[in-house]
């Protein structure tokens, strides 16, 4: 990396450091909010992911601010366990992540406090209410269509990224028994692929293909390619370091083919492809005013996941790959709606212009920015390190 290209990654840690203490006091009981002018709102499962890189800035103020969003969240935890889609709101129910989004940061949290049984009782409510999502006894985890962080999108039955952030959760809080099971779940074939029906029951694996499904449910699966769930199978060490490499690779050539095709502006992996068109059987009629093929759900690109992906790179080990997509990721996020902004970590990007779509200083994207710059940095993946050891064995 040349002087120069450390000189604007170092810039941009700087701008997102800024972004982050601005946002961290919002107009909702002094919790965080979401965006620097939009989204207001202390949404949970933003906050949540954004716990990495408030931890590896070790800054007083971020912590302490995420402290008291976890805190918060503990006390309107629902009776039964679930955690809220507003930090501050114990009514606003119904998402399928933002438990596991709240088991991931504890789990965070706790190793930045070298507290072992922070919010154990409320971990506790937690765990039991995702053992309850599942509708079977073979532990995989079901969810209801637009009930994840993909409002504007179907995720149906069991989707790749709410059960491998809750496998990830489970690790990270030494859940060993239920990180286990939940492992075993995701890696049997789906039924869609598994013609010889050789599993004994349904998963996320793909025959043939080196990633996981992007939902799976009975007869029915999408075959997909989520990058936001696949990226945390690497990182959680679910996907084994050769399956990561290969996984990559096919990243890679897809990628190269969108930009050769130009359907893809940017050297950055889109969050969702292929996308989803108007003549495709999962087409939806509200798609065409929320979510077009390459905006926002349906092949955005985004930040806060691309800064996942650097994350899993370096776990994979590709240390290259990885200071290549942080250099690109950091061009990208200089990129502004409001013009006057030096970097605008917006909050995604259209995929066939790279024109920042969103709001402006989003959280997480700047979050995740930091994480991933560190990463690259010290070729490693804080918090998560010893979990791709035990996996990869």
């Amino acid at each position: 990396m040349t002087s120069e290209e450390q000189d604007l990654i170092e810039s941009a840690e700087i701008a997102a450091l800024e972004i982050l203490l601005h946002n961290c006091k919002g107009p909702f009981f002094n919790l965080p909010r979401t965006a620097g002018w939009g989204y207001p709102e202390p949404y949970t499962r933003d906050l949540s992911i954004s716990v990495l890189g408030v931890a590896v800035s070790k800054n007083s103020v971020l912590i302490n601010s995420m402290q008291k969003v976890l805190e918060t969240l503990a006390e309107n935890q629902s009776e039964k366990g679930q955690i809220p889609s507003l930090v501050h709101d114990k009514n606003n129910l119904g998402s399928s992540d933002t438990t596991p989004c709240f088991l991931m940061a504890v789990g965070v949290f706790r190793k930045v406090w070298n507290d072992p049984i922070f919010l154990e009782e409320s971990v506790e409510k937690a765990v039991k209410w995702m053992e309850y999502q599942c509708p079977t006894s073979h532990y995989l985890i079901a969810q209801q269509p637009t009930s994840d962080w993909r409002d504007e999108q179907w995720v149906l039955g069991y989707g790749l990224f709410v059960n491998t952030l809750t496998y990830l959760a489970f690790k990270l809080l030494g859940k060993a028994e239920n990180a286990k099971n939940l492992a075993t779940a995701i890696n049997q074939l789906t039924y869609a692929s598994d013609t010889s029906h050789s599993s004994p029951n349904e998963g996320l694996v793909i025959k043939n293909k080196p990633y996981y499904a992007l939902w799976s449910y009975k007869v029915y699966s999408s075959d997909r390619f989520d990058l936001l769930g696949n990226s945390l199978s690497i990182l959680s060490g679910l996907a084994t370091l050769s399956k990561a490499k290969d996984m990559v690779t096919w990243i890679d050539e897809k990628r190269d083919a969108m930009i050769e095709n130009k359907i893809l502006a940017v050297d950055l992996t889109p969050n969702f492809f292929p996308f989803i068109q108007p003549e495709d059987a999962d087409w939806l009629p509200r798609y065409e005013e929320f979510n077009k093929p390459g905006d926002y759900h349906n092949g955005g690109i985004w930040p806060f996941i691309s800064g996942l992906y650097i994350a899993a790179l370096i776990a994979a080990k590709l240390y290259e790959e990885a200071e290549n997509e942080l250099l690109t990721l950091t061009q990208l996020i200089k990129k502004s709606r409001n013009k006057e902004l030096k970097f605008g970590f917006n909050e995604w990007y259209k995929a066939q212009t790279g024109k920042p779509m969103g709001q402006d200083w989003q959280t997480w994207s700047a979050s995740n920015y930091l994480y991933a710059a560190r990463c690259v940095r010290e070729k490693r993946t804080p918090f998560f390190d010893s979990l791709q050891i035990t996996s990869n064995k």
